[in-house]
């Protein structure tokens, strides 16, 4: 048969579900991860997580580098051999990425640069 569905907020119902779903676990951005990553207590330490309900495997199995927790240890695991944390981990460990401040001063948003002042004769 085929044809429109007869009832329209069907349509509306999945899309609030995606979304729901998506914004379940927000992701820091690159320029929050370096920052962390270069705390000086930050990378070498393991230090015991905080103890959350509402996160996969209770908040204590986690990603640094791609901000991701895990539902136990050998998911974690597996994360850490994939091609996506190995790409994630080169990016983190090389040049700082964008910030906000990059983009504004890239798009003549920032403050602006008149240049070294003169000195004034007189």
């Amino acid at each position: 048969m085929g044809g429109k569905c007869p009832h329209r907020s069907v349509k509306k119902r999945r899309y609030s579900h995606k979304t729901a779903r998506r914004t379940k676990f927000l992701l820091k951005g690159d320029d929050a991860v370096y920052q962390e990553l270069q705390k000086p207590d930050g990378l070498g330490q393991a230090k015991a997580l905080p103890v959350d309900e509402d996160l996969p495997g209770m908040g204590q199995y986690y990603c640094l580098h791609c901000d991701r927790y895990f539902a136990n240890v050998t998911v974690r695991d597996d994360h850490f051999k994939t091609k996506k944390h190995k790409k994630r981990v080169k990016i983190m460990m090389g040049d700082a990425p964008h910030t906000q401040l990059d983009a504004e001063l890239a798009a003549g948003m920032g403050m602006p640069d008149n240049g070294p002042k003169l000195m004034s004769m007189g």
